[in-house]
């Protein structure tokens, strides 16, 4: 491998990362941890996290990232539902990790990189690891190199949305040798990497990963750039102007991005814009949330031709993709089905839909292996449909087999490509004393494509200000799940059966906002 991971001024040969997973394989061996076992990653962007997860991957074992915005509660539920063996986390993130982490499971600390602590302005003396911790780099140095495993690594389990109560971990059945190249062929053109890792072409690719690797697509793209050998740049925390900065110093060819990174980069002044060189871009994909056709129609004006896009699933993979061109042709799509793609719209009475007319998504790459949601099968078999699987989604095909996607069946919000989940919200402020009833929805938002709007039905006599319900939510959930709207209503519409109608909350938020439901 001739590339390299970068972070700040730091930088570690890809030739040296293998040599740290395998030490930390070896490492992890030790202490018990084998095939379908599970190692917990409490990590920001880091050299670490490409440690831990090849090194679990190595093992047969499967690496469980951890959104380290998450509270004790919120982080205890994913590092027990899991099951797993070991903690790692970085030294900042040690005050939730210990107490969210059950007994018997050790931890080892990652200290926390300079360019993350100025990121996040976190303090010197957070960075450290706490007197009496396992050290993660101590530790695997005193390990011998373990040969690297000859199957395909199981991969991640990452814990997606759901639509009532915790989060449910996607978790891949091991594939077979043909499955894992169907696979890997599905995401590498997404990826724009296909030609290199399927036809090993040569070609020597310079990427910045932008987003946290504890999201789905951050973390299949990160360990894509790594397989194919490139220069992996970590932006610790994305910032547009640095973006910019960092296209133009190391010749960036390939970026992975999301709509809201595209409203804050036309945010910036146009003489900052023209400031930097960015005639290196080869291939741009974004995905994760819907992008408005006025910020990308501007983008493509901006940086050209090479701005692609993907929609898919943490269960699905890409299965639906177009190119800047595709997409000029049919503004507002996601693209059409992939190479092995299966894709049906149905509607209502459980039929296909007819060209144009609106219902439930569902796909599947057939060639490729299957999956599970950890501990809950049944929740798997209700995702499928004739074979093929749904996630919520709403869309319409036009003529030429182009998906457009209306709305999300189940109300999920993606606010600046987070998955968020209102019952899981709604949940918590039930438990806020006063508050009768509750409805947590998203509303168009111009920056992060959605913002949550929570609307609340007091108890007869109950004085409750909006102030009040965000600050009894900070205590309970991560600040991004604090709702951007509160209102207060003295009563909510429900339907005959006296379940909320969320909708006639929502609608009018979303008149004018160009979707068609």
């Amino acid at each position: 491998m001739s590339g390299r991971l970068i972070s700040g001024a730091r930088e570690l040969p890809l030739t040296q990362l293998s040599e740290r997973v395998e030490r930390a394989a070896s490492a992890l061996a030790s202490i018990g941890i084998g095939r379908g076992d599970g190692v917990a990653l409490m990590l920001r962007n880091d050299f670490a996290f490409f440690e831990v997860a090849g090194a679990a991957g190595a093992l047969g074992a499967y690496s469980v990232p951890v959104n380290w915005h998450f509270t004790v509660e919120e982080a205890a539920y994913i590092i027990a539902d899991s099951g797993a063996k070991a903690v790692i986390v970085h030294a900042d993130l040690m005050p939730v990790a210990s107490k969210a982490t059950p007994a018997g499971v050790p931890i080892f600390v990652v200290e926390t990189p300079a360019e993350i602590a100025q990121a996040y302005q976190i303090d010197a003396a957070q960075c450290a690891a706490p007197a009496g911790a396992a050290s993660w780099n101590k530790w695997i140095a005193g390990f011998e190199r373990r040969a690297p495993a000859l199957a395909d690594p199981p991969g991640a389990i990452i814990y997606t949305s759901g639509t009532t109560g915790r989060p449910k971990g996607v978790q891949r059945v091991p594939p077979t040798p043909a499955q894992a190249l169907a696979l890997t062929k599905l995401i590498a053109r997404a990826f724009g990497c296909y030609e290199l890792l399927v036809e090993q072409k040569p070609e020597h690719i310079v990427t910045v990963v932008t987003g946290p690797m504890y999201h789905s697509a951050p973390n299949a793209y990160g360990g894509m750039a790594v397989r194919t050998g490139a220069d992996v740049i970590l932006e610790p925390r994305f910032d547009p102007e640095e973006l910019l900065a960092l296209i133009e110093r190391h010749r960036v060819t390939h970026l992975h991005m999301v709509p809201t990174m595209f409203v804050r980069l036309l945010k910036l002044p146009p003489d900052i814009r023209e400031k930097y060189d960015l005639s290196s871009l080869k291939f741009v994909v974004h995905a994760a949330a819907p992008c408005p056709p006025d910020i990308k129609r501007a983008m493509i004006e901006w940086w050209g031709p090479v701005i692609n896009e993907y929609y898919g699933a943490t269960e699905t993979g890409a299965v639906v993709f177009c190119t800047a061109e595709e997409w000029l042709a049919h503004p507002g799509t996601v693209g059409r089905p992939q190479a092995d793609v299966k894709l049906v719209v149905l509607n209502d009475a459980g039929e296909e839909a007819a060209v144009g007319e609106a219902g439930d998504v569902y796909a599947r790459l057939t060639t490729a292996g299957d999956f599970t949601y950890h501990g809950d099968d049944e929740k798997r078999r209700k995702a499928e449909r004739n074979g093929l699987i749904g996630v919520g989604d709403i869309g319409y095909v036009d003529a030429d087999g182009f998906l457009y996607l209306c709305d999300r069946r189940n109300h999920m919000v993606i606010s600046g490509g987070v998955n968020i989940y209102p019952a899981e919200i709604e949940g918590e402020l039930l438990k806020l004393n006063g508050v009768a009833d509750c409805a947590v929805f998203g509303i168009p938002d111009t920056e992060f494509g959605e913002a949550l709007c929570a609307v609340v039905q007091a108890q007869p006599g109950a004085r409750l200000s909006a102030d009040d319900v965000r600050s009894f939510l900070r205590d309970h959930v991560a600040k991004y799940k604090v709702p951007k709207v509160v209102e207060f209503r003295a009563e909510l519409p429900r339907e005959d059966s006296g379940k909320i109608f969320k909708r006639k909350l929502r609608d009018p938020y979303w008149e004018g906002a160009g979707r068609k439901i």
